[in-house]
């Protein structure tokens, strides 16, 4: 072999080493690093970069470790629209709906997040195979009457500076009344700080009008089987119910609330909670009354899911009365026909009954004769007015306002006085109460079975 061919094989053979020394030696780096001391910045640099992505993390609730489903608790990870109709609007309050039915109707009313109607804006509802309905009126609230039962879809539609909800609500609409408190009537309550009470709460005492000259004012007692009491509302103002308590009251009817004469809102008494838990802690058994200008049944369980919420967290001793008068005139329910009313009052009654409570119709002499069908509500507490000496109404009572001129320590204002015939034991809880009371017929008192 000449000296040409051996250097090339020798260098052949040289490469041929370097090659597999350098393959060995990158194949064996991490060892031979280690071996020697030798660390890697750059690697350590990176890791750093995502151990800060991860505590990043951590902090915004996003991936969490090898939590791969932390995401899921990111409300920003998925595009708005899978939350809200338009995106345009996604700043905007949010809204919901609250719905509810008694009988062949709906009602869809659209709330903030502080649980209020929200008021000033045209809302509509698609109801799917119905098609859309507006608020016109602009009250928060969408009334659909005179629907088949079923079951039906709503979803609401999107609206201006809102955030709306991208769900469909499914509601079960009944063939009949089912007279049991409704859902969401929360919702329905105003204060008179949301209405012009002066065109709402316009009630007139037919008892005035129907007084004979004779009545007695003064605060006593005729007999054994009576107990002396007081009615009040917002117009006796601020009371003493310590000094009423002092000056012998032995039981209190406080007004919860009335429907408006005018636009029929139901509106919460402004002195109610005040009146009532001064009466409880003064020791006084109280009981309710709610001034009615319903026009139909429905509107009669709205009433009265009203005074069931109103009065849920009390001790209620006596019956929750409807106060059934006149509003002038002028009211939406005083040209009632007498079967109208009656069916009105009943389905109060049966809602009322259906919570626990004992209830009861409130009315003057003319209006318990004339104006509705008492056959029909013998089964409930009468509440008579009439100021005269003697009582001249025909059939049985079970409590008697005898005048509005009275005087009660405590109470600025002349206030309503009554007596009580009924057998009310206050030491236990009468929130489900259905016993016999004691009533009185034509001024004579005696035991009279509630059926």
């Amino acid at each position: 072999m000449d000296s040409k061919k051996l250097r090339n094989t020798l260098f052949v053979v040289v490469l041929m080493f370097i090659m597999i020394t350098a393959v060995i030696v990158y194949t064996n780096m991490d060892q031979l690093k280690k071996k020697f001391g030798i660390h890697d910045n750059t690697q350590h640099e990176n890791t750093e970069k995502v151990e800060s992505i991860e505590n990043t993390a951590d902090k915004d609730n996003k991936q969490i470790g090898n939590n791969l489903s932390a995401f899921m608790q990111d409300e920003t990870f998925f595009d708005p629209d899978t939350h809200y109709k338009s995106i345009e609007t996604y700043s905007g309050r949010n809204v919901s709906m609250v719905m509810s039915s008694v009988a062949k109707d709906l009602r869809i009313m659209v709330v903030n997040s502080g649980g209020k109607l929200v008021t000033g804006t045209p809302f509509s509802v698609t109801i799917q195979g119905l098609g859309e309905y507006v608020d016109t009126d602009e009250d928060g609230i969408i009334y659909i009457d005179k629907l088949r039962a079923g079951e039906y879809s709503v979803y609401l539609n999107e609206a201006d500076g809102y955030r709306i909800p991208n769900t469909v609500t499914t509601i079960n609409v009944k063939q009949d009344i089912d007279y049991r408190v409704l859902e969401g009537v929360e919702y329905m309550m105003l204060t008179e700080d949301d209405v012009d009470a002066s065109k709402e709460d316009t009630e007139v005492k037919g008892a005035e009008e129907e007084a004979d000259g004779t009545e007695n004012t003064a605060f006593e007692t005729p007999g054994k089987n009576a107990r002396k009491g007081i009615d009040v509302s917002k117009w006796n103002q601020i009371i003493d119910w310590e000094a009423v308590k002092a000056d012998g009251v032995e039981f209190a009817i406080i007004r919860c609330g009335y429907r408006g004469s005018s636009t029929g809102y139901l509106i919460i008494d402004p002195l109610y909670e005040e009146n009532i838990v001064g009466a409880i802690k003064a020791g006084i058994p109280v009981g309710v009354y709610f001034f009615t200008q319903a026009v139909n049944e429905v509107e009669a369980v709205e009433e009265a899911s009203m005074v069931i919420n109103l009065i849920a967290k009390y001790d209620v001793d006596y019956p929750v009365f409807l106060d059934s008068e006149s509003a002038g005139g002028n009211g939406r329910a005083d040209n009632l026909t007498v079967e109208q009313r009656t069916r009105n009052h009943k389905a109060f009654f049966q809602t009322i009954a259906s919570a626990g409570y004992a209830t009861g119709i409130y009315g003057s002499t003319n209006w318990l004769n004339n104006r509705v069908d008492m056959n029909e509500l013998s089964s409930y507490n009468t509440w008579l007015a009439q100021y005269a000496d003697v009582p001249t109404y025909e059939g049985y009572y079970h409590m008697w306002q005898y005048t509005s001129k009275g005087e009660i320590a405590g109470i600025s204002t002349n206030v309503d006085l009554n007596l009580s015939y009924m057998n009310i034991d206050t030491s236990i809880d009468h929130s489900a109460y259905s016993g016999g009371y004691t009533g009185v017929v034509n001024g004579d008192t005696g035991n009279v079975p509630i059926e």
